[in-house]
């Protein structure tokens, strides 16, 4: 089988930094090709863990200067970790085509200044900005890029594989066997997430 055609990176996102697994093989019987903590936060830039939680109470378009300038360097903390990701996986034979990353269940796209009046909407929008800076350094390096809600990724899944949301959580245990630690709730539902996305490619 040429494993190369199906292979997804599971992607779930925190502030300042990522779980990513990369499954590969049939939907059927997938494997877990890798597995690792993708950094994203520049421990030498203040805020770059928090960002909105930075520039609360800066003038707007201070505001705005210093986010781009945040952004801009997660998105670059996150290329250069997902290119060594990718490395690691040709040089066991995978690559990946595709990548799907968790939402969360708040709400996005309100203006800034709306964000900043929120301390509800501050904490949507610091895990927002690592996920939109991993969407854009997927895209960069040729991924198509799914998000999905983390809420509904159980729903999905059973539908797409088949299978109850027990069995799903009993296999998902099982692919994380001999991997050892770290096989959390984090490295559970990015490789629920990859292994649901594989069956949609299967599917064409």
């Amino acid at each position: 089988m040429d494993s190369s055609a199906h292979a997804v990176l599971g992607i779930a996102p925190h502030s300042g930094w990522a779980a990513a697994v990369l499954i590969a093989g049939a939907p059927a019987a997938p494997r877990v090709i890798l597995r690792e903590r993708l950094e994203l936060a520049d421990r030498e830039l203040a805020g770059s863990r928090q960002p909105y939680h930075e520039i609360e109470g800066l003038p707007l378009a201070q505001a705005e200067r210093r986010l781009a300038a945040l952004l801009a360097s997660a998105v670059r903390l996150a290329g250069g970790a997902l290119e060594r990701l990718i490395e690691q996986a040709r040089t066991a034979g995978v690559v990946p085509r595709a990548a799907g990353i968790l939402d969360s269940s708040g709400q996005g796209g309100a203006p800034l200044a709306t964000i900043l009046a929120s301390h509800a909407l501050i904490h949507t929008a610091d895990g927002n900005h690592f996920r939109d800076a991993l969407t854009r350094a997927c895209e960069a390096l040729g991924l198509s890029v799914a998000r999905v809600a983390q809420r509904e990724l159980m729903a999905l899944a059973t539908a797409a594989l088949g299978k109850s949301s027990e069995q799903l959580a009993a296999s998902v245990k099982e692919l994380g066997r001999g991997l050892g630690s770290p096989w959390g709730a984090d490295q559970k539902s990015a490789a629920l997430l990859a292994w649901l996305l594989l069956a949609r490619g299967a599917r064409g």
